[in-house]
């Protein structure tokens, strides 16, 4: 079924307009109109979000689990068109929509499995000692409960999975968190027929409809007003740098700060250790050029910067990788912003005297084409801005003397969503000195595989070290992720009948 966005924002089970519109801008396909968020919605939706958190908040496990299946199924009714006006909007192939869908589905239900079965609650129970000397000890027991409304920001490069349904906003409706959502201008009709599919599900549940409010871009007071609320006690972020920094910033100034959990930047090294190279260096360079290139290179997780000991080996792979990439054609960028983005990134490269270029490439217009460069370990070293992320299909090759020279690049690596390692058995010995330095660099640490690529499991960290994230210690992907949206209390002597009923089922 084709869909015709109503250009409106959903706040509290109502359509409503802004303040002007701004139009979308999309790859292929008609342009839309939307309205421009406002800091009265901002304020609206804020308001029916605590309002619904005296409801949702105190709801069942099931209820909940309930209405996140129901988003799930309402999603997948609309399933032809949301990949229809997603893939106009983003320029992202079919495929990779469907696909996005599913996960951004599947972790719904992942959701609703994981709350039910309420290990995540962390209860525990401590019985009253009344004769223990010399002062008796009380009956205490804890229980992790939600903190109240949340703020999600979209995300560009992932419409679906990262954006008004998506990971952020399953975890903090599964955690009893009700959710304000500031879409992203790069896919507002996605972003609106997704929020159309929660309200379904809303009516469906008769849940309280201040659990969810979409309110869209145009105006960037919008996204400050969204943190800055007093009733707002958590924001998840998926994003630039600098747009993530500029609102942990806002976060932390608050008057009543609040957590900040932004996923930011990563250029995810690869360390290629002697052994692994000298048996498959070919077929490495052509998996890297695979994995760099995938959508255009705009996952968060696109491994840019690959390690390697200098000599044959070396220049088998670089020789491999850039025949690969010379077989990948243009793609279509998620925005003219991030294209603009990549193209003054290829230049920053192309213009250090240090930097031998492998494969340049000219992109034009919202199109991008490979890049790819080289350096020796040194001169990486004394140059900081060759470590910075270049979201798009560009990748550095780092040739160093020894892996104790590999060593000291890991060290000097700021904070990563991922690190690789590439390994043959021979190579353990390597693998074991490198293993505890990227542990403390990446929240995921890989052995012979490529990032891109994040499994939505119970296992799954998605996170790490300033800056690839604001809060080493969460993740915005698996079931662990829920953990940001709740905070732990104690009860003590407090009889069955007062205490919360996740205690009691």
């Amino acid at each position: 079924m084709a869909f015709t966005p109503n250009g409106k924002h959903l706040v509290a089970g109502e359509w409503l307009d802004g303040n002007g519109t701004f139009a979308s801008s999309p790859a292929h396909g008609p342009a839309h109109d939307f309205a421009v968020g406002t800091v009265e919605l901002v304020n609206k939706a804020a308001e029916a979000a605590e309002d619904a958190f005296l409801s949702y908040g105190y709801a069942s496990r099931a209820e909940r689990a309930s209405f996140l299946r129901a988003i799930a199924d309402e999603i997948e009714a609309r399933a032809d068109a949301i990949t229809e006006i997603g893939t106009e909007e983003t320029g992202l192939p079919v495929a990779r929509l469907q696909g996005e869908r599913g996960r951004t589905t599947g972790q719904l239900r992942l959701f609703a499995d994981h709350i039910e079965k309420g290990d995540y609650l962390d209860r525990r129970r401590d019985a009253a000692l009344p004769d223990r000397q010399p002062l008796p000890r009380p009956e205490i027991r804890l229980i992790q409960r939600p903190l109240g409304p949340v703020a999600v920001f979209g995300a560009s490069n992932f419409p679906l999975a990262f954006s008004t349904a998506g990971g952020d906003t399953a975890a903090a409706l599964a955690a009893g968190c009700p959710v304000v959502v500031k879409g992203h201008s790069a896919h507002p009709g996605t972003g609106e027929i997704v929020a159309e599919a929660v309200l379904a599900a809303i009516k469906k549940t008769g849940v309280h409809p201040g659990v969810f409010s979409l309110i869209q871009g145009g105006n960037r007071k919008v996204g400050e007003a969204v943190v800055q609320h007093p009733l707002i006690k958590a924001v998840g972020f998926t994003g630039s740098l600098a747009g993530g920094r500029a609102l942990f910033n806002l976060c932390a100034a608050r008057p009543e700060p609040i957590p900040f959990f932004g996923e930011l930047g990563s250029v995810n090294p690869m360390f290629l250790l002697p052994q692994a190279m000298k048996a498959r260096a070919e077929g490495l360079g052509q998996g890297w050029a695979g994995s760099l290139t995938m959508g255009a290179g705009q996952f968060c997780t696109n491994p840019g910067i690959a390690i390697v000991a200098d000599g044959p080996d070396a220049d088998r792979f670089t020789a491999a990788a850039v025949e690969a990439l010379g077989k990948v054609g243009a793609q279509t960028m998620l925005t003219d912003g991030i294209a603009k983005a990549y193209q003054d990134g290829q230049a920053r490269f192309a213009s250090r005297n240090t930097v031998k270029p492998l494969f340049t490439t000219e992109s034009t217009g919202r199109n991008a084409l490979p890049n790819l460069f080289e350096i020796s370990g040194e001169q990486f070293l004394a140059d900081h801005a060759l470590s910075e992320e270049v979201f798009g299909p560009l990748g550095l090759v780092v040739r160093v003397g020894s892996v104790g020279e590999m060593e000291q690049l890991a060290r000097n690596f700021e904070g990563q969503l991922t690190a690789t390692i590439h390994m043959d058995e021979g190579d353990l010995d390597d693998a074991k000195r490198l293993r505890p330095i990227l542990e403390r660099k990446a929240g995921r640490v890989l052995v012979n595989g490529f990032p891109t690529g994040v499994e939505v499991v119970d296992s799954m960290v998605h996170g790490g070290p300033y800056p690839a994230s604001t809060n080493f210690g969460a993740t915005s992907v698996g079931t662990m992720s829920i953990r940001r949206f709740l905070r732990p209390v104690s009860y003590q002597n407090m009889p069955e009948g007062l205490l919360p009923d996740d205690f009691l089922n």
